[in-house]
């Protein structure tokens, strides 16, 4: 099943002409989706809090977390108290809402959960009824700000700013709604969003984000060597992804100077240590979001790459500032 899921996905990106029978559903898709919108922004209401949902309109990964903790962090620093919202994907959850500790289980909670937790310390909220998260992140957590990881589509959440994040290098592939093509919403929706963010490169309108690599850190005692010293040392090495974009993490590991095995897993893969036996005593280093799923493994051959947002701090501060009503609201070109 995860190779046919795979081999749609690149038709997407490939404009493969064998996805032309799925063309109706996806304008169906793409029918029902501007009317769920209309319907919203015809009652809309204001959130008890400032709202700002960071989404997407296409399926996968594009960069969105690490965006999420960057916001996170600017608020602190700001003074804000902030909770973010998520779903909770990849977690088997219990009673909600459900607040995630940092030293939470991943299979409990979910894994970009609880790194955003780690990474931001902040309260995170999980609930699959974002609406129900809000209120626990306002009335338990005193939030002065709440930022919803994902739910861009989520219409009973209301919002006072929205960001979409899109993959500048995959775009938005045939430009055609599910099951058709990797769109969630028409590409229209991108103009009613406050800031689109290009993960990646240039995209017209869009604000440019790159994802910067940190220093490779050993899951089993957390020693982390400079890149140039990991390169040197561990010039071969396994690859793991389990994320919506798995090339992407691939390709960062070319960019450094290693030579990589790449080892691609379904996004939210629930790692077992008999995952990363691979026959030799190579490092495998993984994502962070796959890292908060191993950290138990007793093996000293896993490393993770930490990755951040890099933006400039008066773009985090817009949007900071358009959600709480403190800044400029203008159409976009």
């Amino acid at each position: 099943m995860a190779d046919w899921a795979r081999r749609v996905e690149q038709g997407w990106y490939a404009g493969s002409p064998w996805l032309a029978p799925l063309r109706p559903l996806g304008w169906l898709v793409g029918r029902v989706a501007r009317r769920r919108l209309r319907r919203f922004l015809a009652a809309a209401e204001a959130p008890p809090v400032p709202v700002l949902v960071v989404g997407n309109v296409t399926v996968g990964g594009t960069g969105k977390t690490p965006l999420v903790i960057a916001l996170a962090r600017r608020a602190r620093e700001r003074g804000l108290t902030v909770v973010v919202i998520s779903r909770g994907y990849g977690g088997e959850g219990g009673d909600y809402p459900l607040t995630v500790r940092a030293d939470d289980d991943p299979a409990r909670v979910g894994d970009e959960p609880l790194l955003i937790a780690r990474r931001a310390d902040v309260p995170v909220v999980l609930d699959p009824r974002r609406d129900r998260a809000l209120d626990e992140a306002a009335r338990r957590h005193g939030a002065d700000l709440v930022i919803s990881d994902d739910g861009l589509q989520h219409y009973a959440l209301p919002r006072s700013a929205e960001v979409a994040v899109i993959d500048a290098r995959r775009g938005l592939g045939n430009g055609r709604c599910l099951p058709a093509g990797p769109l969630r919403e028409p590409a229209d929706r991108l103009d009613r969003v406050d800031f689109v963010v290009a993960n990646g490169g240039p995209w017209p309108g869009a604000v440019v984000m790159h994802l910067v690599p940190g220093d490779p850190s050993r899951l089993s005692d957390g020693a982390a060597l400079d890149a140039a010293t990991f390169r040197d040392r561990y010039p071969a090495v396994h690859a793991v992804a389990g994320i919506g974009h798995p090339e992407r993490f691939f390709r960062t590991l070319d960019l450094l100077g290693l030579t990589v095995t790449p080892h691609a897993f379904p996004d939210h893969h629930a790692f077992r240590p008999s995952d990363l036996t691979f026959g030799d005593d190579r490092p495998v280093i993984m994502t962070e979001k796959d890292a908060v799923k191993c950290q138990g493994f007793d093996d000293p051959r896993l490393w993770t790459l930490p990755v951040r947002a890099d933006l400039p701090p008066a773009i985090l501060d817009a949007m900071l500032d358009r959600t709480l009503g403190q800044g400029p609201r203008e159409e976009r070109q």
